[in-house]
């Protein structure tokens, strides 16, 4: 255990998708933003875009979050090993497994291409599922 680590360490949560442009990055914004500090996230991609959809950024700004600085990632095996949930969204077998993980797969529409309007429902979807999951992660903190 390292020194910056305390006797309760904080619950880690990996978000992976193909390009780590759209759906992922929504989440892991949601993550930083609803979970307040008390979550560890990354997000990463099999096949990294160049750069987050604006449309998913557009989306998550009329919602209060700024993902406008976000960066697609590579899916790294580390990022895997290092947190407790792996949550995919359509990245098919690119991620690796390891034993002791939670692995989820949330079935969520692509926003790639789409307007703003279309990734709406999207974005809304994905807030639903985080606000589930942090109440699962730190229950009694909800």
């Amino acid at each position: 255990m390292s020194t910056s680590e305390t006797a309760e360490a904080k619950p880690s949560v990996l978000f992976v998708c193909v390009h780590n442009a759209g759906r992922s990055q929504m989440a892991a914004a949601y993550v930083r933003s609803l979970g307040e500090g008390r979550v560890e996230v990354r997000s990463a991609g099999s096949a990294p875009a160049d750069a987050v959809n604006p449309a998913a950024v557009a989306a998550m700004a009329e919602d209060g979050i700024d993902m406008s600085a976000e960066l697609p990632k590579i899916l790294t095996t580390e990022a895997v090993q290092e947190s407790d949930v792996v949550i995919t969204m359509g990245c098919g077998d690119a991620c690796p497994i390891f034993p002791g993980k939670r692995y989820e797969d949330w079935k969520l529409e692509d926003p790639a291409g789409q307007g703003v309007e279309a990734v709406r429902p999207i974005r809304d979807n994905i807030k639903a599922r985080i606000e589930d999951l942090i109440a699962d992660l730190l229950p009694g903190h909800a």
